[in-house]
C-alpha cells in the first residue's frame, strides 16, 4: 500500500493529526483517489468528490440538512441541540424556506449595493488604525472587525453592545466540531444561554421601535410574512444567533485566508496590484482554495447509492467542501492559486436549496476588504508564523502577526 493509499484508509474525522489541520489537502487528495466514499468507524461516511457533493446538496429530500436525530447523543437536551436544530442553515424545507425568504428578503441586490459606502468607510477606519503602527494583527485588528459591524448593522446592534459577539459566536461554532470536550459543550452551552438573553432584550426593544424591514433583517424576521405568517420566538431568536454566526466566522476566514495566500503567492499579489478588476475572480478563488466552511453534514432518508456504495437510510454524511473545491474532474489544475480563474463553480457557499443566503453580501465584504487593504499597503509581509484556528470544520487563522512593510501607509 503505497503513501497515498495508506493515508485514505487510516483517516477518521474523530482522529485527527496536527498534520492534517495545518495542512488537510494531501489527505483529501488520496480520499478523492482511494476512498472518496469513505466510511468512518462510527458507521457513517465522508464524501470528497464534487459531483458527489452536487448530488447530496441538491437532493434535499434524500439528503436531510435536519439534525435533531443526529445532534440528540452529542449534545443531549442542552441549548446548544436547541439552537443548531433551530437555525436556518439545519432545517429542511418548509421552516427552511420560511426563514430563508424572510432573511433574502433584506439582502437583495439592491440593498447590498447600498451597503458599500459604509462598508468602504469602516474599512478604511481600520486601516487608519494599522497605519499609525508598523504592525498589525491581522485578524482581530481587521478580519474579524469587519463582519461583525456589517451583520450588526444588519441586525440593529447598537455598537456600545458588539463587544462579546464574536466570543459567543466561536463558542457556538466550536462545538461543531467532529470531536467536542466536556470542557468545549460547556462554553457553547453558555454562549447560547448569554446570547439569547440579550437578544431576548433586543427583540423587545425592536418591537417597541421597529426598524426598517427593507433593510434591518431582525424588523423583517419579527415583522414576518405580509400573508400573516411569522416566526415563533424561539425561532426568531435562534436564527438571529445564526445570522451573526453565519456572517462573522465565514467572512473572517476569508479575508484571512485571502491576505495570507496573497503573501504565500507573491507573483499572484503582485497581479492583483497590477490589475486591481481581478478583485471579484480573487474573491472566488481564495474561496475555493481555502474553503472557509470545510465540512457540511447530511442525513440519508432513504437508501442511496453513491460512487458505487450503498448507503442505508439514517446514514450520517459528511460532505468535505475543501476536498471536493480541489477535484481534478471538476477544476483545472486544482491545486494551483490563480487569482484569475474563470471556470470556478466551487462549493464554498454550498449550492441547490441551501446555497449560503449571504454569498453577495460576503463577495462584497471579502473584496472591498481585500482590494483596499492591498492598495493601502502593498508591501505587507507575515511578521511570524500564523497560527491556525484549531478547527476543521472552519479553516481559518486565529492569529496573523504582520508587518505592513516599507511603503505601507
Amino acid at each position: 500500500m503505497n503513501d497515498a493509499a495508506a493515508l485514505a484508509a487510516d483517516f477518521d474525522l474523530e482522529s485527527l493529526t496536527p498534520a492534517f489541520y495545518a495542512d488537510p489537502y494531501p489527505t483529501y487528495r488520496a480520499l478523492r483517489q482511494y476512498a472518496p466514499v469513505k466510511r468512518l468507524r462510527n458507521g457513517s461516511y465522508v464524501l470528497t468528490r464534487y459531483d458527489d457533493l452536487v448530488t447530496a446538496y441538491k437532493a434535499t429530500k434524500t439528503f436531510s440538512s435536519d439534525k435533531t436525530r443526529e445532534f440528540a447523543p452529542k449534545y443531549g437536551a442542552s441549548l446548544l441541540y436547541e439552537h443548531h436544530t433551530t437555525s436556518l442553515v439545519f432545517n429542511d424545507p418548509p421552516a427552511h424556506t420560511r426563514v430563508r425568504r424572510l432573511i433574502m428578503g433584506a439582502l437583495s441586490p439592491r440593498a447590498i449595493a447600498e451597503m458599500e459606502p459604509a462598508l468602504i468607510a469602516l474599512v478604511d477606519g481600520l486601516l487608519d488604525r494599522i497605519a499609525a503602527e508598523d504592525r498589525c494583527e491581522l485578524i482581530e485588528d481587521f478580519a474579524a472587525a469587519i463582519p461583525i459591524e456589517v451583520i450588526g448593522n444588519l441586525l440593529g446592534v447598537p455598537h456600545e453592545e458588539r463587544g462579546p459577539l464574536r466570543d459567543w459566536s466561536l463558542a457556538i461554532l466550536g462545538a461543531l466540531e467532529p470531536v467536542v470536550s466536556e470542557a468545549q459543550l460547556s462554553r457553547g452551552n453558555r454562549a447560547v444561554k448569554a446570547f439569547l438573553a440579550y437578544l431576548e432584550g433586543l427583540v423587545a426593544r425592536r418591537r417597541a421601535a421597529p426598524g426598517n424591514p427593507e433593510r434591518d433583517v431582525l424588523t423583517r424576521l419579527i415583522l414576518g410574512e405580509a400573508d400573516g405568517e411569522r416566526l415563533s420566538e424561539k425561532e426568531l431568536l435562534h436564527n438571529c444567533i445564526f445570522l451573526l454566526n453565519a456572517g462573522h466566522e465565514t467572512t473572517t476566514n476569508l479575508i484571512g485566508n485571502g491576505l495570507v495566500l496573497l503573501c504565500e503567492h507573491p507573483a499572484e499579489r503582485q497581479r492583483l496590484i497590477d490589475a486591481p478588476s481581478l478583485i471579484r475572480t480573487a474573491v472566488e478563488e481564495i474561496r475555493r482554495y481555502e474553503s472557509s466552511n470545510q465540512l457540511g453534514n447530511r442525513m440519508t432518508t432513504e437508501p442511496v447509492e453513491l460512487g458505487g456504495v450503498k448507503l442505508e437510510a439514517g446514514t450520517s454524511v459528511t460532505l468535505c467542501i475543501g476536498a471536493a473545491n480541489r477535484d481534478p474532474a471538476q477544476f483545472e489544475d486544482p491545486e494551483r492559486f490563480d487569482i484569475g480563474r474563470l471556470a470556478n463553480r466551487h462549493l464554498a457557499f454550498g449550492t441547490g436549496a441551501h446555497q449560503c443566503a449571504g454569498m453577495a453580501l460576503a463577495r462584497l465584504e471579502g473584496a472591498v476588504a481585500i482590494s483596499r487593504f492591498l492598495a493601502r499597503f502593498p508591501n505587507y509581509q507575515l511578521d511570524g508564523a500564523p497560527v491556525r484556528g484549531g478547527r476543521v470544520r472552519f479553516r481559518g487563522f486565529a492569529s496573523v502577526p504582520c508587518r505592513i512593510g516599507v511603503g505601507g501607509g
